[in-house]
């Protein structure tokens, strides 16, 4: 069993698993409770009340992290040639059409987000199967298709993030690393949960955040009082 740093025990010491945080508190205790050698991530999970089975209350949406997510996000750029050097001096990983198309079609799929144009998305389509499972397939809606693919690009890099809600009405959404301060994890919680209310389907009956959780690698779940965000 690993040893518990003085950190991390004072934190278990403090947190209580029944209590209703606010949106601060959990942003401020969940800095002590992963004290590991790796940086982990911090992940939110928002359950809404919503049936996901219902094409109006299937929640999806993009939202601009303010401080980023502190991950090295591997971009690739399906593209025509004449937008290759845009999508490089964008950041793109990756740049290319054909040959990636055959590389995932052979099962690869070492990145993160895919940017492609429309006039290219008529050879995507077929790569479904490959690429939806793994929430890998560009979108016109999360900003992923589009002729601006320099901005695109730019915009992921800087910590843009598309989240939807699973088959279990629970949208679930990383927010950055513990090595944040505590100020920019809680911006950053703040950003995705009032996006989420923002978009909330006009046939959502009831409350309709129904409980949130914060946490970490190797820590307990931080309950979020839904009412003091």
């Amino acid at each position: 069993m690993a040893k518990l740093t003085k950190n991390r025990k004072s934190s278990l010491e403090n947190y209580d698993r029944d209590k209703l945080y606010s949106l601060k508190e959990a942003s401020d205790l969940i800095k002590g409770f992963s004290k590991l050698k790796f940086d982990s991530s911090i992940d939110l999970a928002v359950n809404l009340s919503v049936d996901p089975k219902k094409a109006d209350q299937n929640v999806r949406g993009v939202v601009s992290l303010p401080n980023g997510t502190g991950k090295d996000v591997k971009v690739l750029a399906i593209v025509t040639p004449d937008k290759e050097e845009e999508a490089k001096k964008a950041g793109a990983d990756m740049v290319g059409l054909d040959d990636f198309i055959k590389k995932i079609k052979d099962g690869w799929t070492d990145v993160d987000v895919i940017i492609t144009m429309p006039s290219v998305m008529g050879k995507l389509g077929p790569l479904g199967k490959v690429l939806g499972p793994r929430g890998l397939m560009p979108n016109p809606k999360t900003g992923t298709v589009t002729m601006n693919v320099g901005k695109a690009v730019e915009e992921v890099k800087a910590g843009k993030i598309d989240f939807k809600v699973d088959k279990n009405g629970i949208v679930h959404v990383s927010i950055g690393k513990v090595s944040f301060e505590s100020d920019k994890i809680y911006q950053n919680a703040k950003e995705v949960i009032d996006h989420i209310i923002k978009i909330k389907p006009s046939s959502s009956k009831g409350n309709y955040l129904k409980s949130i959780s914060m946490s970490s690698t190797m820590s307990p779940g931080i309950k979020v009082d839904t009412n003091i965000i």
